[in-house]
């Protein structure tokens, strides 16, 4: 923006000088000419008062002051009789024909003329003048003055030259006012747009400042941190309504299914199973309700902490050993570095691993295993993970650690399901999403993650597993022990 309003100044500058300029120069250099036009007929007319008496009586004209006006001021001149023969000529002999120039005709008629042309002889312009000799009304002769322009043409050209330095000096000072007027505009522009860009990816806690650029910037900069305010009020009242809906919610259901667990023992098998019915729903409707809360807490900006990714994963896989061998699915922890240490959002890499490892385990055959493998490297801002890819989760969130090219560890947990295709990898992070209906779940896992993960200035990443099923590589940003 700030190359555009230089351009457009410079633009208005250039058009203002050329109306200016240009026909100044033009004015000044016809003015010129028509001085020494004047000047140079004015001399003419003297001379010819001087040989109008010898040529009226046919006498031989004295050239002494036609030789000494040429000496003074360079000038050729030729005094011609009635019949056009030079009588007097300050550059060369005497009694040439000049009756058929057009300047010296025309002034044989009782006509001056003036003029400029081109001496082709000479190899530059000349300035003529030409003045009948008459005295009663009777043209006796006629007198031509010639005169090169290059003086004049040296003095115009260095008027053109100096209306060129102004209009240089005009433009340099253009470009330098201009640089700073356009930065004073376009700064607190930039500032609205990084703020504005800031606002689409969640960052609602760092206004435009409202001090800098014209007023109606200022104003808009008000508005957007106004704006900016209101969402940040809104999202938390819809956050605390979803954590005190599913708060709620929990005691209810809970009694709801200790009533129905007493009930069962007065009942018939019919009866009983319809019950059952009910307590699957209510089941279902309290992983709902802990995925909610879940979410809600996920959606919350918290402290971004050191954490030791290493023991972390350690600790998931020994508490989710219990659940994996009720299912027959056996966890294989690939840690090759005991020390990864990662920056995330407090509690974030436990929810990460837990709801990984719940969908694994509730997709993988039984018989099968889930693999979770750790590894450190240096991003270059592509997605972590291989295979074949069609999701991939939120970009970085702008925040001091987001770089784009910067340490980081990955998690990878892969599974040997059914895996996903294509076009469901790029749905999978969608709330409440699932792939197959029939399976219990709330369809928030995989969006928990995601939100946890960008909260922590990482990223997600779904793949093919090379042996069949899903791979989920979850990338944070590495800390290094000093």
């Amino acid at each position: 923006m700030t190359r555009r309003l230089l351009l457009s100044y410079l633009g208005v500058t250039v058009v203002v000088l050329a109306l200016l300029e240009i026909p100044f120069g033009i004015f000044y250099a016809q003015r010129e000419l028509d001085r020494l036009t004047a000047a140079v007929d004015r001399d003419g007319s003297v001379l010819a008062a001087l040989y109008e008496d010898a040529l009226e009586a046919s006498a031989t004209p004295d050239p002494t002051p036609a030789k000494r006006y040429a000496q003074r001021t360079g000038a050729h001149v030729v005094i011609v009789d009635i019949d056009g023969i030079s009588v007097v000529d300050t550059n060369r002999r005497t009694r040439r024909d000049f009756s058929t120039r057009p300047e010296i005709v025309s002034a044989l008629q009782g006509k001056r003329s003036t003029g400029i042309r081109t001496s082709h002889t000479l190899g530059t312009k000349l300035l003529y003048v030409a003045i009948p000799i008459e005295s009663g009304g009777k043209v006796h002769g006629a007198l031509r003055i010639t005169l090169e322009t290059r003086d004049i043409d040296a003095q115009i050209s260095q008027f053109w030259w100096r209306l060129a330095a102004i209009a240089a000096v005009v433009i340099v000072t253009v470009c330098i006012l201009g640089s700073i007027a356009a930065r004073s505009i376009s700064l607190p522009i930039r500032r609205l747009n990084d703020a504005a860009r800031r606002y689409g990816q969640g960052d609602l806690d760092t206004p435009p400042p409202t001090d800098h650029g014209p007023p109606e910037v200022r104003e808009l900069a008000t508005s957007m941190s106004a704006m900016a305010t209101n969402l940040a009020l809104m999202i938390d009242e819809q956050r605390a309504f979803v954590a005190d809906a599913s708060h709620q919610l929990r005691t209810p259901l809970t009694a709801m299914r200790l009533r129905l667990e007493n009930l069962q023992e007065d009942l018939n098998v019919a009866e009983r199973n319809e019950v059952d019915f009910c307590m699957d729903e209510i089941d279902r409707l309290s992983i709902l309700v802990k995925d909610l809360l879940q979410m809600a807490k996920a959606d919350r900006p918290s402290a971004i902490e050191i954490q030791n990714l290493s023991e972390i994963a350690a600790q998931r896989v020994e508490l989710w050993a219990a659940v994996a061998d009720s299912s027959q699915v056996s966890i294989v922890l690939e840690d090759t570095d005991k020390r990864l240490m990662c920056v995330a959002v407090g509690g974030a890499v436990e929810q990460i691993i837990d709801n990984l490892l719940d969908n694994a385990i509730g997709h993988s055959p039984q018989g099968t295993s889930v693999r979770i493998h750790l590894s450190g490297g240096r991003s270059t801002g592509a997605s972590a993970g291989g295979g074949a890819s069609a999701g991939v989760g939120r970009a970085m969130r702008n925040d001091p650690l987001s770089t784009d090219c910067a340490e980081f560890v990955t998690l990878t947990i892969s599974d040997q399901g059914p895996g996903l295709s294509d076009d469901d990898k790029t749905k999978a992070l969608r709330r409440f999403w699932r792939a197959n209906h029939s399976r219990p779940g709330s369809g928030l896992g995989l969006s928990i993650v995601d939100e946890l993960a960008t909260s922590s200035g990482g990223r997600i990443h779904l793949s093919d597993n090379a042996g069949g099923g899903l791979s989920v590589t979850i990338q944070l940003k590495s800390h290094r022990d000093q």
